[in-house]
């Protein structure tokens, strides 16, 4: 992380980064430049690898308080608050967001999303979205009307960029055949500047536009589909499930599309009447516990109405805790009566794929289409099933 221009210059950046050792070089620090240090030492002095290489002082206590016992007249220690009005005074946004990430999920500094006064304070992003997932079950009836702030705003930024993704892909995709109907969702872009070469003026840096370029739409022909997702809550899944709450919120109510939501562990849980309330589903859902795909593949058999028609998608890492071969057996059951099966792998923050993949080629050789997708992506594949 880069701290904000000083006139200590690259010392005491050096001096920031390595902490107190660094103190002889770069000579104290005062002002501004003190309190970022100390901010920063309040978060990355607990991590005992870091103290033990000497980059940072004393392993620090959940209170702020570090295993430095030497008396002096110093700032008293800071709480969890203090800090985080500290780091919005002291740094930019990117660092904020990077040291609120890491108190949440590298040090599990757990009252930034227990304590109401923190979360009155703090930003929403997907950390917090995570970390309220995991620690809601600690929360009081008041700290947990204040978690839900954060939930919905972060399932409110991530529902509308996936219904961007998904209405372009119900909505017919363009073809290149010219169209009468003018409007800036048909506008042909790269088609108007090749026409209209012949206009551009090299003296005005300018393209005079004489003949703007349209294309059509193909109107996506729907028949009655069903999407049916089965989303493993186990400890692992967590970001699969923040996707998958998002993704059938999206779908919900798309013409020609049932679209069902189904959360398994040991136990299989129908969360399709909450699918309209993606923030509310995300706070009843419970992580952990064990995986039994079989039995959620056999359930989500029984919702089908028509087996041509549904598609049946499987979201784990296929670390199947139950009888595997029942699941294998579940999943050619439906493939040939042909129900369009999707084993679609876990995805972390990041969108990479963690899965168990002797068992995805196990599912694939008995007819699920195996692999990795995005929400968006998914969107795309259902578009084109339905209305193939």
């Amino acid at each position: 992380m880069t701290p904000p221009e000083s006139p200590g210059g690259d010392l005491e950046r050096w001096r920031l980064i390595l902490g107190a050792p660094a103190g002889g070089a770069a000579g104290p620090l005062g002002g501004d430049a003190a309190a970022r240090d100390r901010a920063l030492d309040w978060l990355y002095g607990r991590d005992p690898e870091l103290a033990r290489r000497g980059v940072r002082r004393g392993a620090s206590h959940g209170d702020g308080r570090t295993d430095d016992r030497t008396g002096g007249d110093g700032p008293s220690a800071l709480t969890t608050v203090d800090w985080l009005d500290d780091v919005h005074r002291l740094f930019p946004k990117e660092t904020i967001e990077r040291l609120e990430r890491d108190a949440v999920e590298r040090y599990e500094i757990h009252d930034i999303v227990t304590d109401p006064a923190v979360l009155e304070r703090i930003e929403p992003d997907r950390a917090l979205l995570r970390a309220v997932m995991r620690t809601k079950h600690l929360m009081n009836p008041e700290v947990l009307a204040l978690a839900r702030r954060i939930v919905e705003a972060v399932v409110r930024e991530l529902m509308e960029k996936l219904a961007t993704e998904v209405r372009q892909a119900f909505h017919g995709t363009r073809s290149r055949r010219p169209s009468r109907i003018r409007n800036s969702r048909n506008f042909d872009f790269h088609g108007t500047v090749r026409a209209n070469l012949r206009h551009y003026r090299p003296d005005e840096r300018r393209l005079y536009i004489e003949n703007p370029r349209f294309v059509s739409r193909t109107r996506r022909h729907v028949e009655q589909w069903q999407m049916i997702l089965l989303v493993d809550q186990s400890g692992s899944m967590l970001d699969s499930v923040i996707h998958s709450a998002v993704t059938a919120a999206c779908l919900w109510g798309l013409p020609g599309l049932k679209t069902h939501l189904v959360a398994f562990d040991t136990s299989v849980v129908d969360l399709t009447s909450d699918v309209t309330d993606p923030a509310e589903l995300l706070m009843k859902v419970q992580l952990g516990g064990g995986t039994d795909i079989a039995r959620a593949v056999a359930y989500g058999a029984g919702l089908v109405d028509n087996p041509r028609r549904a598609i049946l998608a499987v979201i784990s890492d296929f670390y199947e805790g139950g009888d595997a071969g029942r699941l294998v057996r579940e999943v050619r059951r439906l493939a040939e009566q042909g129900t369009c099966v999707l084993g679609l792998a876990a995805l972390d923050g990041d969108a990479n794929p963690t899965y168990d993949r002797e068992m995805g080629r196990r599912l694939a050789a008995a007819g699920a289409h195996v692999g990795a997708m995005t929400p968006g992506r998914l969107a795309e594949f259902v578009a084109e099933r339905i209305g193939s």
